[in-house]
């Protein structure tokens, strides 16, 4: 298939050819990466037609190694760098038509960004690289974003970060922290941030009218679905605003 899924799981005749697992067994393999992952999000997956398990005659899903790693890749470019279902299923089709030479391996299994760049950590459309449950104390944010206790006080004072009962942090404050040192090397204060958090509430408002329906549902795959759509939500957004923000200095820049 590719250089990183052959590393993680046979090719798809491989696949075929050893014992097929049950939609229980795939799940079991992948939370030990992916703990949130529920049947129902495998199941949602499959009617967005990431993923074709065989069916037995009963009707029940089996699922080889090669669906597994085409799960990998789709739940990783979700948690990695939110990108939208769109992006992932274009990916994946492009590299299914990849032609593969003898001595010539298709490339790597490497989610990219809607306009063909890698996503990373400092830009595009990454997201925490951890899970959405993970957590730090205050102390670890400290250390790992290299803000003060002071900076943190005040960020948490304009309502840039907050914290969870008794005093925990997510991942997305780690980010948040992170980018709040990286624009004070350039002389901006947490007090010139104020307009980040107002407009990224008035987004918040937009966008909940949105997703509310879908989320109030008991249906976990209504559930799964708004899940999606807020990703997807985020990602459009980040672009955006990034495109403005471009326009709008090219002037500056004299381009």
């Amino acid at each position: 298939m590719n250089e990183r899924a052959a590393a993680a799981a046979p090719t798809a005749a491989a696949g075929r050819a050893q014992p097929l697992m049950s939609i229980g067994e795939v799940l079991a393999q992948l939370r030990v990466e992916f703990p949130d992952t529920t049947i129902s999000k495998l199941r949602f997956l499959e009617a967005e037609g990431l993923v074709e398990p065989q069916r037995t005659p009963a009707g029940y899903r089996k699922y080889s190694w090669e669906d597994v790693a085409r799960l990998r890749f789709v739940l990783t470019a979700q948690r990695d760098q939110y990108l939208p279902l769109r992006v992932i299923r274009e990916q994946l089709a492009g590299l299914e038509h990849e032609p593969e030479s003898p001595g010539r391996q298709r490339p790597a299994l490497v989610a990219v960004g809607p306009a063909g760049e890698v996503p990373g950590r400092d830009g595009g459309l990454a997201g925490p690289v951890e899970s959405a449950d993970s957590r730090v104390n205050r102390a670890d944010l400290v250390a790992r974003t290299g803000i003060d206790d002071v900076t943190l006080t005040e960020l948490e004072r304009l309502g840039l970060i907050v914290s969870r009962p008794p005093g925990w942090y997510d991942l997305d404050a780690v980010v948040i922290a992170q980018a709040v040192a990286g624009l004070a090397a350039y002389g901006l204060e947490p007090r010139h941030l104020r307009a980040f958090r107002t407009a990224a509430d008035r987004e918040v408002g937009l966008f909940e009218q949105l997703i509310a329906p879908l989320a109030r549902q008991n249906d976990p795959a209504a559930r799964a679905r708004a899940a999606e759509v807020a990703r997807e939500l985020v990602g459009l957004s980040q672009q955006l605003h990034a495109a403005l923000v471009r326009v709008g200095l090219r002037s500056v820049l004299g381009r």
